[in-house]
């Protein structure tokens, strides 16, 4: 993949007088109009920055939320352009639209080193189309509006859209420094792992994990499950699980993955005790009890203080670490002890920790963690998960074919 380097030797060294449309992915939550976690935000910059130092006129591109097609205000990014200004240290354009009238003027009158951010790409049906002529004519129009593309929007480099897939084959195109280390990082945790290599996996649902286990189970030497896809192995040891999160069409797929990690000498490792409520509230009375014995009447919403210890110690103990779901409902400070550990252990780490983006990332700033305390936070937590399945990326391959 070519990278704003390889872009510069091919225009002269510099970017000066080039509209340049960077393709971020700013899609951060929202309290209204307030950014309630800016991580996204912070990491677009560094590439940013890099073109407003080679003089680009640099028009920013990207999604809020799931808009169905059409303008919606709850997902403008006017809040974004904003935070972006200010993280910038310059003023920061807002286009009321993507590709009309305003996005036209706002893109013609852009000089040397200035930033304009693009109304919310999936306000137009082109952008997530189905059907390639309709996306190929939106992405026609986002062409017209500059001279060069940029892709580092890593977190939705696994979509065919066609802010990200189509316009790489319209422009001139180069992967920024986001994507560029996102790859080298994935490609370390599937080329070349330093070991032991533990994998921690959490979230709800096994279904959503199935092909990373699969991949991963030839790779890493351990397996450490929780969160609430951690009572579909439990019930597939036996265990009775009362009213926790199950996906009972699951249970025979988890003891297939239980069996063969003894034949092959992986080591998946499950919670002993888990913390378990009447129902899913922040203030339900809280008990932990070991996991063959789970009341009927009570679910579970946390991996126990044992299991807490066991999982730190694994993790502690790797060279190698990529973590992808908490281990419980961390938003609730009851059910956070478990995500807090497995957070804490990993700023422990003697190598390589990775947090694999999503609500692993939401988890460890919300919990009080540092980026900086983590080797790598990853901005895409379903593009990491299809890059560590092995699957084709199409906003990575259409950058490898045109390279």
């Amino acid at each position: 993949m070519k990278t704003i380097d390889d872009l510069l030797d091919e225009v002269g060294g510099d970017l000066k007088g080039k509209r340049v449309l960077v393709r971020s992915d700013l899609n951060v939550p929202l309290d209204g109009a307030t950014i309630t976690d800016d991580g996204r935000v912070r990491a677009s910059v560094p590439t940013i920055q890099k073109l407003i130092g080679l003089g680009a006129r640099v028009l920013v591109v990207a999604h809020l939320g799931r808009p169905k097609g059409e303008p919606d205000p709850q997902y403008s990014l006017a809040p974004v352009a904003a935070r972006l200004s200010e993280l910038l240290g310059q003023p920061v354009r807002f286009a009321a639209d993507t590709v009309d009238v305003d996005a036209q003027r706002t893109a013609a009158e852009l000089n040397d080193g200035d930033v304009a951010l693009l109304e919310n790409v999936r306000f137009n049906a082109g952008e997530t189309s189905k059907d390639d002529a309709e996306r190929g004519a939106f992405a026609d129009r986002l062409a017209e509006l500059a001279d060069v593309f940029v892709s580092d929007g890593f977190g939705v480099v696994h979509r065919k859209q066609a802010s990200v897939y189509d316009i790489a084959s319209r422009l001139p195109s180069a992967v920024g420094g986001l994507v560029q280390a996102e790859v080298e990082v994935l490609q370390r945790l599937t080329a070349s792992p330093e070991r032991p290599y533990a994998v921690v996996l959490g979230g709800s649902k096994v279904s959503d994990k199935l092909g990373v286990i699969d991949h991963l189970m030839t790779k890493a030497d351990t397996l450490v499950i929780g969160g609430g896809m951690v009572f579909t192995f439990l019930a597939a040891q036996g265990h009775g699980v009362g009213t926790s999160l199950l996906e009972q069409d699951q249970i025979d797929v988890a003891k297939g993955y239980l069996d063969r990690a003894d034949e092959m000498g992986v080591s998946i490792v499950l919670p002993t005790d888990v913390v378990v409520a009447p129902e899913f509230k922040a203030d339900a009375p809280a008990t932990t009890v070991a996991i063959d014995a789970i009341p009927d009447d009570q679910m579970g919403l946390d991996i126990g203080p044992d299991s807490s210890a066991a999982f730190a110690e694994v993790v502690r103990g790797a060279r190698t670490v990529f973590w992808n779901g908490p281990m419980g409902v961390f938003e609730m400070a009851a059910f956070s002890s478990g995500t807090r550990a497995v957070a804490e252990a990993l700023t422990q780490v003697d190598g390589l920790s990775v947090v694999g983006g999503g609500d692993s990332a939401a988890a460890v700033r919300q919990l009080g963690f540092e980026d900086s305390q983590f080797g790598h936070i990853s901005t895409g937590g379903g593009a990491s998960l299809e890059y560590l399945e092995g699957k084709t990326l199409p906003g990575l391959s259409v950058l490898e074919e045109g390279s």
